[in-house]
């Protein structure tokens, strides 16, 4: 680039500028990682293990070898292609102000991290430090505009030095030392910029990073040393059933109970229907590690050739050792599998099974309890009965159904506790899983799979769920569990079994018995097989003599045995008898894919996500709360700025205003939403697979629930910012800079959501989002104006969305005045002449700002419709 005046001088600041944000915003990963290890801290530092510092220490040197290596890169990668001065000693000069700069942002983020000890808190701590370091750098507001109640802040900030440093080290050179004035062009240029033009001044900023790098690690000491974890709530004991607080027996159900049982959920009418499946085989593309070991085949076989048949108000058990094949069958069956070979037949009460029927007829308690966190247990009840029972239903009916199953499965003491996130708030991990069948059972569901509905519960809590399943079972419906080394109480209240080996095979499909006593006797019947003890659990006796050490030892395979038994001849005229239609029956037909039309679809989101956002306050409060706080930070630093033009500088000052609003708010908005979305998407892949909706309504709630979040948010802080920084009271230029604010509140937003949306999780997403945010930064046009931006890159200005916005705010406010400055110019002209702005241009970026919103807003429900992460 030219050397002849300041204004080419002033890219050259950009981009000295740049480089220390860059190398300064580096740092903020360091918030993430120190907060994902403070829980093995405390826990080792209660433990007395060691004291904080001996913990701190290593943080702070493990670090100093990656600030080598990124500050080496950014040097060596920018210096000499960008032009700066030649002279050798100036670029080791460079480099070594760069590593302090990373060391000191790195120690400010880790001290951050463990101040805050929690993501959402230190998220908004590190936005505010560093929105401060920014601001008051001396690059965005010049050091003789700054207010004398802010100046504490400009001395204060570890930016301002490094910029400084930065600065002279550069003008001070060879290239820079044309003479102007009786001084030379480096020196008008860094005055220019508000920095002190001596040479002293690169080793008070060296003196200055090295101390703020010794402070902010005594602080971070510090904050391990006196600080504790924040409590963690806990769950609605209070809230707790009666009947959950006494000791809970399972036994057998007498003749009396089981009527009194199927009376309950029993308001809506269903037809019971059965499942056979027979010589069913699923396959998977073959593993690239086992083809590298020399397997041949193309194909891995999980399940065999396995048959059976569930029946209405039988309760079966599958199980198996880990890996025999139960959820892999379980999927199978319920039509959960998104990849691999399904062959066989299966058939829905005598009819050939056809998934998109099934679905509305079945339900699917998943192992993990995933349900929306800022919501009631009824209030998820309510929203899968509307979007799941017919459209036949009348409101009423529908509550009364909801009330009814709420009876059943004993949650009604629970009826508006949040459902919260798991193991952190709200309901406990039994009242999640008694919840996660009521979803499902909301659903009039005549055939319910449950995937290991006791895994992780004590035998109490275990007992209370499975009582739920019984009363399920009661009232007619078919019901087959997945199950794991269960208790001899929960293991007797099954009424047959399902056992799979491993390698996908069935080695027994029987009645279980009382005490187990069919089981037992046919187990006991095969030769070496080693006799039950008393009192011994049946479950775990079962799977331990029909493990495969066992085949081996005996030297018989188990199922052999069961296709030789009378029991595999009964199962086999079973299956064949209820593979036949019965007469008068009919297939499975519903006129929709969905039980309720697509407008009904996404008022039931909307509903949802309402609720979802109001309850959520850590995200809506904090992000009004900052976005408030930042408003006043901004109107006070750049306070009565507005009115003045008659300088550049002014000009400039007026501009560094929206761009560091544009930037920030921005960032903050696109960041803080991703895990928001991302929580809510695992709860979109069981509500879709579930047949509950479309992609399409969910993907449009999520986008309007925000719209009057952000509005409230930008009203905000466009009236606080646009009184205190004095721009021009007309009725017109202000709804341009509130019509520009929340455009750009609002596409940032819907840009953090469509990266969630094409990333597998939070984390991805965050990076991914984040590699953009420096390359929005540089070709904003405020770092280098769009016409001094050489042309191959210029593409990328008008690619850009932040640009457009800056672009927008700075045409409205100033690009029709006429006043002149001192050089001559008009405020008109000189936009035009070094920006590119124009005034008569802005209805052009109103119609992109509109574009950028929609853009993003489709792409993200185009994502979600297309990407599907979850693979089963």
């Amino acid at each position: 680039m030219h050397r002849s005046n300041t204004e080419e001088g002033g890219i050259y600041v950009g981009a000295l500028f740049f480089g220390v944000v860059m190398v300064m915003f580096n740092g903020m990963s360091e918030i993430s990682m120190t907060i994902a290890k403070l829980p093995v801290f405390y826990k080792q530092r209660d433990f007395l293990f060691y004291p904080s510092w001996a913990y701190a220490l290593p943080a702070w040197v493990v670090k100093i070898p990656v600030s080598f290596l990124e500050a080496g890169l950014w040097t060596v990668l920018t210096y000499y292609v960008v032009g700066f001065d030649p002279n050798v000693a100036r670029f080791f000069k460079r480099y070594l102000l760069l590593l302090l700069v990373n060391q000191t942002a790195s120690a400010l983020f880790r001290f951050i991290g463990a101040l805050g000890r929690n993501m959402i808190v230190a998220n908004t701590f590190g936005s505010f430090a560093l929105l401060l370091v920014f601001a008051l750098g001396g690059f965005v507001l010049v050091r003789e505009d700054v207010k004398k109640w802010w100046l504490w802040g400009y001395w204060s900030s570890p930016m301002m030095y490094a910029m400084n440093g930065i600065t002279v080290n550069e003008f001070l050179g060879h290239q820079w030392r044309t003479q102007t004035n009786g001084t030379t062009l480096g020196r008008v240029i860094i005055k220019s910029g508000g920095f002190f033009a001596e040479n002293y001044w690169y080793w008070i900023a060296v003196a200055a990073l090295v101390g703020y790098i010794f402070v902010f690690n005594i602080c971070f000491n510090l904050s391990l040393a006196f600080l504790d974890p924040f409590g963690k709530a806990q769950s609605n004991v209070s809230a707790q059933n009666d009947s959950d607080m006494q000791a809970v027996e399972m036994t057998s159900t007498t003749t009396g109970d089981a009527g009194q049982a199927k009376k309950k959920g029993m308001i809506l009418p269903f037809e019971p229907h059965s499942i056979t499946f027979n010589d069913v085989n699923y396959s998977v593309d073959m593993p690239q590690e086992m083809k590298e070991q020399g397997v041949n085949e193309d194909r891995l076989l999980l399940l065999k050739g396995v048959s059976g048949a569930f029946r209405p108000g039988v309760l079966t058990a599958l199980m198996g050792v880990s890996g025999a094949g139960k959820t892999t069958l379980m999927d199978v069956l319920a039509g959960r599998k998104t990849g691999g070979y399904i062959e066989g037949d299966v058939r829905i009460s005598g009819y050939p099974k056809k998934q998109e029927t099934f679905a509305r007829i079945s339900g699917y308690c998943e192992q993990n309890d995933i349900h929306s966190p800022h919501v009631t247990v009824y209030e998820s009840l309510l929203y899968s009965a509307w979007l799941r029972l017919a459209s036949d239903v009348d409101e009423s009916t529908r509550k009364g159904f909801v009330d009814e199953v709420m009876d059943l499965v004993e949650l009604n003491p629970l009826r508006d506790a949040l459902v919260g996130l798991p193991g952190v708030n709200g309901l406990s991990t039994e009242q999640r899983k008694r919840l996660t069948i009521a979803v499902e059972l909301v659903a009039n569901p005549s055939i319910i799979f449950m995937d290991e509905p006791t895994s992780g519960l004590d035998a109490r809590a275990a007992a209370i769920v499975m009582r739920t399943v019984r009363n399920t079972v009661d009232t007619g419906r078919t019901v087959v569990c997945t199950i794991h080394q269960p208790s001899i109480d929960i293991f007797e209240a099954f009424d047959e079994l399902f056992l799979m080996k491993r390698g996908g095979q069935e080695i027994y499909v029987g009645p279980v018995g009382r005490q187990s006593c069919y089981l037992i006797k046919y187990f006991e019947a095969i030769d070496g097989v080693s006799k039950i003890k008393d009192g011994y659990n049946p479950a775990t006796w079962m799977l331990e003599v029909s493990t495969s050490a066992q085949e081996i030892a005996l030297g018989v395979d188990f199922t052999e045995i069961y296709h030789n038994s009378d029991l595999y001849r009964r199962n086999k005229d079973l299956i064949a008898e209820l593979s036949v239609p019965r007469p008068g029956t009919k297939d499975l037909y519903f006129p929709t894919q969905y039980s309720q039309p697509f407008v009904v679809q996404c008022i039931a989101c909307l509903w949802k996500q309402r609720w979802s956002y109001w309850r959520n306050p850590p995200y809506t409060a904090v992000r009004f709360a900052f976005t408030t706080f930042i408003a006043i930070i901004f109107g006070t630093m750049f306070w009565d700025l507005g009115g003045k033009r008659s300088t550049q500088r002014d000009l400039i000052n007026a501009m560094g205003s929206m761009y560091a609003a544009t930037l920030f708010l921005g960032v903050q908005n696109a960041s803080s939403v991703q895990p928001v979305v991302s929580v809510e998407r695992t709860v979109f892949y069981r509500e879709r697979a579930a047949g509950m909706y479309s992609a399409l309504p969910y993907a449009f709630a999520q986008i309007l629930v925000e719209i009057p979040y952000i509005f409230s948010q930008t009203g905000v802080y466009c009236l606080i910012v646009y009184a205190m920084i004095g721009f021009e009271w007309t009725a017109e230029k202000f709804f341009w800079y509130l019509f520009f604010q929340f455009c750009c509140l609002l596409y940032m937003t819907y840009y953090g959501m469509m990266t969630v949306a094409i990333t597998p999780n939070a984390h991805i997403a965050a990076i991914i989002a984040a590699s953009f945010y420096g390359i929005f930064n540089l070709f904003s046009g405020f770092i280098v104006p769009r016409p001094s931006i050489p042309v191959w890159w210029r593409w990328y200005y008008w690619g850009n969305p932040l640009a457009w916005t800056i672009y927008g705010m700075v045409a409205s406010q100033f690009g029709d005045y006429d006043d002149l400055l001192r050089n001559g110019e008009t405020v008109k002209g000189y936009l035009d002449r070094y920006y590119g702005y124009k005034h008569d241009f802005l209805g052009a970026v109103a119609g992109v700002h509109i574009g950028l919103v929609i853009v993003f807003g489709f792409i993200f429900a185009y994502c979600i419709r297309a990407f599907n992460f979850q693979k089963r």
